[in-house]
């Protein structure tokens, strides 16, 4: 059985329940303190950060791989792209993901107020960009919920807690978040403490 350490209020973490609840498989979750890390933790990923996730002697660590392994295990639904094209673009889109959104996070989090307030508007204004593609489609790549979707939806569903407010414009992606919070797998992946996230 497959073993995920998790963050309760992890946005990587969630991304790594998202897509086991989504495979609707066997598996055991274990909550970490992000405060109080155990220190098996350490031995298991040399960064001593959640997620990880243990299967036999198998240990990974950083959620975009950890996800793609899940998916490669367990093919229904499947995640990512069939075809090798689209699963490069799709890889493509997730390192933007985490070079244009995710690693700006720390800054509001930990960051001075000019600091922080300088993500808020990096995370706004390329969120705001994305917008336009789902005026056209349901989803990230189209009609299929997929692995891009899994990615982005936690920092979506953690927008008004970081204090990212989008304008206008960006009503498609609004939609399109409450689309993807409504999936069964997506509110049963969620912790209490993420819950409490959102008013």
């Amino acid at each position: 059985m497959m073993t995920l350490y998790s963050g309760t209020t992890c946005p990587f973490s969630q991304r790594c329940r998202i897509v086991l609840f989504e495979k609707g498989m066997d598996f055991q979750i274990i909550d970490v303190d992000l405060q109080n890390m155990p220190e098996d933790l350490a031995v298991m990923n040399p960064y001593n950060q959640v997620p990880v996730l243990v299967e036999r002697d198998l240990i990974l660590h950083e959620s975009n791989i950890i996800n793609e392994y899940i998916d490669e295990r367990f093919p229904h639904p499947q995640l990512m792209p069939a075809d090798p094209v689209m699963r490069a673009r799709a890889r493509l889109f997730l390192y933007r993901f985490e070079q244009e959104l995710f690693a700006h996070l720390p800054a509001i989090v930990n960051g001075t107020a000019k600091v922080a307030e300088k993500a808020r508007a990096t995370i706004r204004d390329n969120l705001t960009q994305l917008a336009p593609i789902f005026a056209k489609q349901k989803y990230m790549l189209g009609e299929d919920f997929s692995m891009l979707d899994v990615a982005i939806a936690p920092l979506l569903w953690r927008l008004e807690f970081f204090g990212i407010e989008l304008p206008k414009q960006a009503a498609p992606l609004l939609k399109y978040a409450e689309r993807i919070f409504s999936r069964p797998a997506y509110i049963e992946a969620m912790t209490p403490s993420e819950k409490a996230m959102r008013k």
